[in-house]
């Protein structure tokens, strides 16, 4: 018998305030058509005050359980993607537990920035594989308002906050391409690239959280060739290839790169969840909050191969092969 990690529920959370290109256009040098011409970008959600990335990622593992149809004393663990932690710590997957009312099991936080989901899935995978767990919540949740430097047209008016959660449960599969749940995965990083995109300030450094300070254009060449490289190499590894697969469910950064990596894959944007124009960039928010939406507007269904992949901040980048 093969083990497989099939999905049982998703779950999103966005804060209340919508901010829209044109609110920008007051502080800054900048207008909605240049943000939408080179970022696909519309709006985006910021979190309120005394609104924290524990509090998103706790109503998104809320809206994944009701989902799944089970109750948090269900739940072995919790794994939360972050770079913008409530505190330096403890973590924010255990404040979620707190939040939830478990006091059983585990909870632990994965950092890799936008591809923060990515890994955290193929943890969750490894862990159900192995035994470890039977049932595991998976949320990527972001406050990328709170490391924003205000002044910098070509960061601030990218990202934006909110949590997307999925419950991962246990199943017997047949060991082929045909079983539900996770195929395959594919993780990659390089440190020699960390300075494309990093923050400058840290707990060992600054002892201050810092600004968040990329290298768009450099940034931008390295994503489309690693990004689909990445996701060829997945699907290679269960006999597959980009015509095979049903929907793309990329990491949110820029319409351009979800653009440019489906053409690669040779796979047609109507096979693509998009929802950086309403979203914005939530770095390790941004898979499952795309997964969460179209899941529950339809577009994905039971059965249907799903792809993920993302690239962030290390340079980190990887990519799981689904089934739903």
């Amino acid at each position: 018998m093969t083990r497989r990690a099939v999905p049982l529920g998703t779950g999103h959370y966005l804060p209340a305030r919508i901010v829209p290109n044109a609110e920008f256009e007051r502080s800054l040098d900048t207008s909605d058509e240049w943000i939408r011409t080179r970022s696909g970008i519309e709006r985006r959600r910021f979190a309120a005050e005394g609104e924290t990335t524990s509090h998103m990622a706790a109503q998104a593992a809320r809206a994944a359980l009701e989902h799944a149809g089970i109750g948090a004393d269900a739940i072995d663990g919790i794994i939360v993607a972050t770079s913008t932690p409530d505190l330096t710590f403890p973590s924010v997957a255990t404040m979620v537990q707190s939040d939830l009312g478990m006091t059983h099991g585990f909870g632990f936080d994965v950092q890799a920035v936008c591809a923060g989901f990515v890994y955290a899935l193929a943890t969750a995978n490894a862990m159900i594989v192995s035994g470890q767990a039977e049932r595991l919540l998976v949320i990527g949740a972001e406050t990328f308002s709170r490391i924003m430097d205000w002044s910098d047209r070509s960061t601030c008016v990218l990202f934006g906050d909110g949590a997307g959660a999925l419950v991962l449960g246990s199943e017997a599969g047949t060991g082929t391409n045909a079983d539900r749940g996770i195929l395959s995965v594919d993780l990659n990083s390089d440190g020699r690239y960390r300075d494309m995109l990093y923050v400058d300030g840290g707990v060992s450094t600054t002892g201050a959280a810092g600004k968040l300070r990329m290298q768009g254009n450099a940034l931008f060449r390295q994503a489309i060739e690693k990004l689909a490289a990445t996701a060829e190499t997945a699907l290679g590894k269960i006999g597959l290839s980009g015509p095979d697969v049903d929907w793309i469910v990329p990491h949110q950064a820029n319409i351009r790169i979800i653009q440019g990596t489906a053409r690669k894959l040779g796979l047609p944007m109507e096979r693509v969840v998009v929802t950086v124009q309403d979203h914005g960039n939530t770095s390790a928010a941004s898979i499952p909050l795309a997964l969460s939406v179209a899941v529950t507007d339809g577009r994905i269904k039971r059965g249907d191969l799903v792809l993920s992949e993302a690239i962030g901040g290390g340079l980190a980048w990887g990519a799981v092969v689904l089934r739903w």
